[in-house]
């Protein structure tokens, strides 16, 4: 769909995409009405001519029979009828389900597909939050209109006409009495409805003051118990009360009153049956069996009737959601559908000139963030854009990724407009990493090679569900299949492309960080055997380089004759690491080794241990704690601690003898994942020896029904649930050993790098798993994850907004240095706030409020009012202020619009020692001032100057105390004035700001 192509109504969009399927549903639908015919018509057949005949030989069709078997004949064609209809209303239902699946699948693939084509700004409108609940809670209920749109009303309006015609058909009479209510019903009933949606309406509302007060009374119950308010805010609770309950009093009159009038209705025609259908009967005009099945029809009557106003109200409904969603997903702006589907005409290289031609970009209320931009960078080099608004640098960034587009003027690549462009192109040809990286679900591989996997290489596929799929309208790619290319970046086989990747992290110096990394990670030695096998070659030189450092504490090597403190209890007790995570619901099922452990009295001991591990988790974290860092840390799960607290209770009064295998396996999880080190002064040494003692006695025997869980520790054989580290010591790295844990992990990691293993190990940061948001991932990952991910397709141009903010300069200087080598032909632009030497750059552009700032000054430009020119005049005046500069420039609009200047003569005082702040702070835009303390005798000691740039008073508005200074201009004096209000609501808003705000203040202490 394009930007403007969605359709403006739901049941264009019912029709457009499920026409064909409509009219089937609707011929299908039209099959009920024979079959509900013969089941109003039967009945009366049964009664007149089976039950009521006056012989008891019949003759049907020209055949005898006799009355029974007539009888019979009829009420199994009844039955037949009956198991007809039912059948195909179920038919009719699950095509009903199946199309609304479909159609709102549709839909809502077609409104995630909008949302990867709106202008980057739009997002900061709309919330994630609310875009989640469009899409998911707010469309759902639309889907089942879409099944229902054409089928429904014919179904229901359709029954009702073959109720009332089978009703004509027996009596005019009857037909009239179907029919003389309805409208009535159809005035009335609305009329109360609507009566008791107001009452409900003013009930929330009375509910909501209710709530208040509540909140009030729990807020102050200690205020009202110290001032004897109790009993008025008690009466006030009752009052309330009271008017909630007349509401619903009124509710319950008018609702019960509209059932007994819609009841009443309902049940005076079947009264008007009876009388006039009684004396029909009584006439001979009609027969028994009419009336009989008449009765019944009209029963069956009322339910489509109801059917129909409902599916009236949902219509209504669903068109007023339809408009709201509708109106959130078309933003101006978006990016043309040709432009994103399919794939493009021609794919060029942008190794060209990049060209903005008096290049303008407004935000989404209108106002301008980039204006009247000239600016020519010629292919291939290395450019430099300092802007220190990172609204600037990040509009810039969106410029030339073409997340946003011009609003005026043009801006070519390569003598290609990027407006016309196709995004693929646009994709491969151009790389941005930012110090902020947006990282998806799957791991750092399937992040870092995201920009090589811009297609499928084949559209073949296996999925049997392929083809509804397709027929739902959604992707045409089938995800199941090869999606990486290693040709999209010159590159013949996945191999080279992660050799490439290795390099390009070496390149930006972050191979060691990561190698270190790399080496607490755990891996399956069967998808790295390589790596495997060199760590246990490794292992003897790696035990000499920790023995030969005097680091034996801190690097625990694995000995069948030594209690290993870092290793959790019973892997101790086996020799043993898991092969997979030991949960209690994998305790629970080893019901052979539970027994083993009773029998050997174990059980007792390690639920003993179990107790007072608990005990101690109890006091530090309570119960509600596990979400703390800490203990998460300690691997222990948030449901096994919380089933383990109510356990340790039941085994203090009962003792071990009464937990069955469940419950003792959930006790028993906690030794399981926690380590001698961990539980502390709890675990003695004399514990430790008799888990010893039944290692050498027992342990081939407990691991006779384990070795699906553990693997026993052997010094020639890889050990699983170890990290790399690990693996290479053959031990655990003490977590209480302090900084010469650290020297062990670094003397660990330095023996692997120079024997090799370092590429090897690197190349587990691929598989590290990363959450929703990165969440998992420290910072480490960050930079390098985005750094790579621009790089890996061999870009022509390359964007680094800030992409290695957490390094210093001689590291960066680096960088651009390798990044040349490994890219000589790519245009490297790099946006920063400010550069210490910006000489090192083949072209420098600096930009301040959106212009671009020559030698001769920044250009002047004519505003619409005098309104505006002032608005200009203060913004550019805050913004080249050290503390506002980097403020986001809605904020700095609207601390702009509160200023107000202030000038002062040489000598005129500013404001005095212990006036109260209230005047607010200044700005210091031209000239000098002095601050003064006022001295009891002789002149005033001048403390300080500020000069342009300086902002004097905030610390009074942030602690709300008297100047502490006095301040006097010492030359002509412009400022700026920033009211008490705006300020605080800048520092409160602004992260950035509140910072800056704070290292000013830390040079104050500093001086």
């Amino acid at each position: 769909m394009g930007a403007d192509s969605i359709e403006r109504s739901i049941f264009r969009f019912i029709w457009k995409y499920s026409k064909r399927d409509q009219l089937i549903l609707l011929a299908v639908t039209s099959t009920l009405f024979p079959l509900l015919y013969l089941t109003l018509e039967l009945p009366k057949r049964i009664i007149n001519d089976a039950i009521g005949a006056a012989n008891p030989v019949v003759d049907v069709l020209g055949y005898e029979m006799s009355q029974t078997t007539f009888l019979i004949l009829l009420c199994c064609a009844f039955l037949l009828a009956v198991l007809a209809h039912g059948l195909m209303k179920m038919r009719i239902n699950t095509m009903k389900g199946v199309l609304s699946e479909r159609m709102l699948r549709r839909f809502r693939y077609q409104l995630i597909n909008r949302a990867l084509r709106f202008p980057q700004p739009y997002f900061e409108r709309v919330s994630q939050g609310e875009m989640v609940s469009m899409i998911t809670a707010e469309s759902e209920p639309m889907g089942g209109l879409m099944g229902d749109a054409i089928s429904q009303p014919v179904l229901q309006a359709g029954q009702m006409i073959t109720i009332l015609s089978f009703l004509f058909l027996q009596s005019v009479w009857f037909g009239l009495a179907a029919v003389a209510l309805i409208p009535l019903q159809a005035w009335l009933i609305p009329k109360l409805q609507r009566q008791i949606n107001l009452l409900n309406k003013k009930r929330i509302q009375e509910v909501r003051v209710l709530a208040a007060q509540i909140g009030e009374n729990a807020a102050g119950a200690s205020t009202l118990r110290a001032n004897g308010g109790w009993r008025y805010r008690r009466a006030m609770i009752s009052e309330q009360l009271g008017r909630l309950f007349g509401i619903r009093f009124e509710i319950y009159q008018k609702k019960f009153f509209m059932k007994f009038i819609n009841n009443f209705i309902s049940q005076l025609t079947p009264f008007m049956f009876y009388l006039v259908g009684g004396l029909l009967v009584l006439q001979g005009s009609v027969s028994l069996g009419a009336l009989v099945a008449a009765l019944a029809a009209y029963k069956d009557l009322s339910s489509p009737w109801k059917e129909l106003l409902t599916y009236y109200n949902q219509t209504q409904d669903m068109s007023l959601r339809w408009d709201v969603v509708i109106e959130r997903f078309a933003p101006p702006g978006m990016t043309d559908e040709k432009l994103f589907e399919g794939e493009p005409e021609s794919n060029p290289r942008l190794n060209g000139d990049i060209v903005l031609d008096r290049v303008s970009v407004r935000d989404m209320d209108g106002n301008q963030v980039l204006d009247d931009l000239n600016l020519t960078f010629s292919g291939g080099q290395t450019i430099g854009i300092a802007a220190p608004s990172e609204e600037d640098r990040r509009a810039v960034a969106e410029l030339l990724t073409r997340d946003i587009l011009p609003s005026a003027g043009r801006l070519e690549v390569g003598g290609e407009s990027m407006a016309a462009l196709h995004q693929s192109v646009v994709a491969a040809r151009i790389g941005y990493a930012s110090s902020r990286p947006v990282m998806f679900k799957g791991t750092l591989g399937d992040n870092v090679m995201m920009p090589m996997r811009q297609k499928p290489l084949t559209t073949q596929t296996d999925d049997p569900d392929f083809a509804e799929t397709q027929r739902a309208g959604n992707s045409a790619d089938p995800f199941e299949g090869d999606w990486l290319d290693p040709s999209l970046a010159g590159l013949n086989s996945p191999k080279e492309l992660r050799d490439w990747w290795l390099h390009l992290i070496d390149g930006m110096g972050s191979g060691a960080a990561l190698f270190q990394r790399g080496a607490e990670q755990v891996f399956n030695a069967a998808d790295h055997p390589d790596l495997a096998r060199k760590l246990i070659e490794l292992r003897p030189l790696v035990q000499q380089a920790v023995k030969k450092a005097g680091l034996e504490q801190q690097a625990l090597v694995f000995d069948w004759c030594a209690y290993n403190s870092a290793l959790p209890v019973v892997e101790n007790l086996l020799f043993a690491t898991p092969r997979v995570p030991v949960t209690q619901e994998l305790l629970a099922r080893q019901t052979i080794f539970l027994v083993q452990l009773r029998e050997l009295g174990l059980d007792e001991t390690l639920v003993s241990l179990t107790r007072d591990v608990i005990e101690m988790l109890r006091q530090i974290f309570g119960l509600d704690g596990t979400d703390h860092p800490l203990f998460r840390k300690l691997g222990l799960e948030a449901q096994t601690y919380e089933a383990a607290l109510e356990l340790v209770e039941r085994t203090r009064n009962e003792g071990v003898s009464g937990l069955d295998d469940e419950q003792l396996a959930n006790l028993l999880a906690v030794p399981f994942v926690i380590s001698a080190e961990q539980i502390g002064p709890a675990f003695t040494d004399e514990l430790k020896n008799r888990i010893l003692e039944l290692r050498h006695s027992h342990s081939e025997k407990l691991m006779e029904r384990l070795h699906d869980v553990f693997v026993p520790l052997h010094k020639e054989e890889f050990a699983p649930g170890l990290t790399v580290l690990e693996n290479a010591l053959f031990g655990k790295v003490s977590q209480i050993g302090g900084g010469r844990s650290d020297e062990a992990r670094k003397l660990i990691v330095d023996v692997l790098g120079e024997h090799g293993a370092r590429p090897l190990v690197v190349e587990l940061i691929y598989d590290v798993p990363v959450a929703i948001g990165g969440q998992n991932l420290p910072a480490i990952f960050a930079e390098p994850l985005a750094f790579t991910r621009a790089t890996i397709k061999k870009p022509d141009i390359l964007i680094l907004e800030n992409a290695l903010a957490s390094y210093d300069m001689a590291t960066k200087i680096a960088v651009y240095k390798n990044l040349r080598e490994l890219l000589p032909e790519t245009t490297v632009i790099y946006l920063n706030d400010q550069f210490d030497n910006p000489d090192v750059f083949d072209n420098f552009v600096e930009i301040r409020q959106g212009r671009v700032v020559s030698d001769e000054g920044q250009a002047t430009v004519e505003e619409d009012s005098a309104a505006s020119a002032d608005l200009a005049r203060k913004l550019r005046a805050l913004e080249q202020t050290p503390l506002f500069s980097g403020l986001d420039r809605r904020q700095l609009r609207l601390l702009a619009f509160g200023a107000r200047w202030f000038d002062a003569k040489p000598g005129e005082v500013v404001f005095l020692k212990d006036d109260q702040p209230t005047d607010g702070a200044y700005v210091v835009l031209e000239g000098e001032a002095g601050l003064y303390l006022p001295q009891m005798e002789g002149p005033d000691q001048l403390i300080t100057t500020v000069g342009p740039g300086a902002l004097v008073g905030e610390l009074g508005l942030i602690r709300k105390e008297p100047r502490a200074l006095s301040m006097i201009a010492e030359t002509e004096l412009s400022c700026l004035r920033i009211g008490e209000e705006e300020f605080l609501a800048v520092v409160e808003n602004d992260a950035a700001t509140a910072f800056k705000l704070m290292q000013v203040i830390a040079g104050y202490v500093s001086n």
